[in-house]
């Protein structure tokens, strides 16, 4: 393959890549805490950056509920342990309609502080801090006029973005568990041959570096939720959520690469 091709090649997956919409927002994402890094919460070009590109992602996030409203109603593997389950999501096949019907009015029209105590899982919550980021962003840009119902909103909203994250970190522990046990036991039948060489072996040890990964983004997103619901002002001050943050921002980009590419970077 000539220079060219190989140039041409690589600007094809870097197009494909930018072409999701899920990619863009994460970029962005990287842009706005790393300015708040930069700013530390102080008055001038930094904050300004921080403060528009907030803004800006927030059209990126229009209707992006629905996807984690299907994620809510989507069979899992089999196998998987009912708490994992009921910490990803909500099983809705143990539903009937009714109670699908008072789930979809109680969460996101009438938005009540009691969902947490109901629905304790990475889905539901997700697509609820979603659905109330939307009324953020009609907030802010002047759409809709109750400031202080909009700015309530949006710390809910952050509060159901926080209790994701610690969901999504208690999954990717327990599938960590699970996963090294899996794997013990096939070294234990791989003991007089080389593992690395097993294609089992390999895609397992991927997915436990994958999921290892996403269980650090959970827990920085944590510390960047704790952050900007200003809950330990002192401890975690706008510059340690930035740095936070522009980490998090950066994993997000890389699980979005694709694979060829990802074989690269590492």
């Amino acid at each position: 393959m000539s220079t060219l091709d190989a140039t041409r090649a690589e600007l094809a997956l870097v197009v494909l890549y930018l072409n999701k919409a899920e990619a863009r927002d994460k970029i962005c994402r990287a842009i706005q805490y790393g300015s708040k890094f930069l700013s530390n919460g102080q008055p001038g070009t930094a904050q300004n950056v921080d403060k528009s590109t907030s803004l800006a992602r927030k059209v990126f996030r229009l209707f992006k509920f629905v996807n984690d409203l299907h994620g809510l109603i989507s069979p899992v593997p089999q196998g998987t342990p009912l708490p994992l389950v009921l910490l990803g999501k909500v099983q809705m096949g143990y539903l009937n309609d009714f109670c699908i019907t008072f789930y979809f009015f109680f969460v996101f029209f009438f938005l009540t502080f009691l969902f947490p105590c109901f629905f304790q899982s990475k889905n539901a919550l997700l697509s609820t801090f979603l659905f109330l980021d939307q009324i953020v962003w009609l907030g802010r840009s002047g759409i809709y006029k109750n400031k202080e119902r909009a700015e309530l909103l949006g710390r809910i909203s952050l509060f159901c973005w926080m209790g994701s994250s610690v969901c999504t970190t208690l999954v990717e522990a327990g599938e960590l568990g699970r996963l090294s046990a899996s794997m013990k036991k096939l070294e234990k039948e791989l003991k007089n041959s080389d593992k690395h060489k097993n294609e089992q072996y390999r895609a397992k040890l991927k997915k436990s570096n994958e999921r290892s990964l996403a269980l650090v983004k959970a827990a920085m997103d944590i510390v960047v939720a704790f952050g900007l619901l200003q809950l330990a002002p002192k401890k975690v001050t706008p510059r340690v959520t930035g740095g936070f943050g522009f980490v998090s921002s950066l994993i997000s980009c890389y699980q979005l690469l694709p694979a060829s590419t990802k074989s690269k970077v590492t």
